[in-house]
């Protein structure tokens, strides 16, 4: 099946002190995306309120769910979601899963596996894994953590506590396999999805993310371990995310003032093609 390509340039769900920089990433992909494969869900231009919930502009993050959830709906293809922030990805496994039991391949060097009580940051996009998890949409049994490394004492704790599985790449196809045989048995037809961060790339290969963490994968392991995965289940979805641009000075260094313009590598955007390739071939 084919693919189509929903663009969500959505920086409410960051606690990055320059979310903004995701919606110039956001918009950086699309432009290197074919235009009549290509769809857009715009995100509010204001922050957004708790609403409560004790997460960070969640109005705003409600708002873009609701938006994707219904373009989403009008997709025949497959669709691959370009974030913007994590916290996108909610929307999105959560129409994936109207297609049998999700099998989820998570590469991230986080987990976000935090609630609204235990994230240091009260930001979503640290917590949608969780949220995923604990509204039934996934079953932690069944996610597959690729490239986690950096955690909070609270999700090293949840990961424990659930026998949540970690996988090097080169595991990756016996596990969605493996998985996938499980779900069968249970009775559930099982689909693939594929969540990429950007920061599960080591800082040596990739450099335009907020909270890059060491000893990350490298390009070619990573999408052939997207390739594998696919390869052992069908995909229904997948998202590429965290894509945030250095802004550079005129003498190259880089510097923080989100009103400049963003600086794409072409380092950066070859390897994001590249993935991109592997999600949707």
């Amino acid at each position: 099946m084919t693919s189509s390509f929903v663009v969500v340039p959505q920086w409410q769900g960051s606690g990055s002190s320059r979310a903004m920089r995701l919606v110039d990433g956001a918009e950086s992909i699309r432009r290197q995306l074919p235009k009549a494969a290509t769809h857009r869900v715009d995100a509010p231009l204001e922050a957004g309120d708790a609403e409560g919930t004790g997460i960070l502009r969640y109005s705003s993050i409600r708002l873009v769910r609701e938006r994707l959830q219904r373009q989403l709906s009008e997709l025949d293809d497959t669709p691959i979601v370009i974030g913007g922030d994590c916290g996108v990805e909610y929307g999105a496994i959560e129409h994936a899963a109207r297609s049998g039991r999700v099998v989820l391949l998570w590469a991230d060097a986080h987990a976000d596996l935090n609630t609204a009580e235990s994230s240091p940051s009260r930001a979503f996009h640290g917590m949608v894994l969780r949220a995923l998890i604990d509204d039934g949409i996934v079953d932690a049994a069944d996610v597959l953590l690729l490239g986690v490394r950096d955690l909070d004492d609270a999700e090293a704790e949840f990961i424990d506590s659930r026998s949540m599985r970690r996988v090097s790449a080169d595991e990756v196809g016996a596990a969605v396999a493996e998985r996938a045989a499980a779900a069968r048995e249970a009775g559930h037809g099982p689909v693939l999805y594929a969540h990429v961060d950007l920061d599960v790339l080591d800082p040596a290969v990739f450099t335009g993310v907020s909270f890059p963490a060491p000893f990350g994968l490298d390009l070619a392991s990573l999408t052939q371990a997207v390739s594998d995965a696919r390869a052992a289940l069908a995909l229904a979805g997948a998202g590429l995310t965290e894509y945030a641009p250095a802004i550079v000075s005129d003498d190259d260094s880089e510097i923080a003032d989100d009103g400049d313009e963003p600086f794409d590598s072409g380092d950066d955007l070859s390897a994001i093609l590249r993935i991109v390739a592997a999600l949707s071939r």
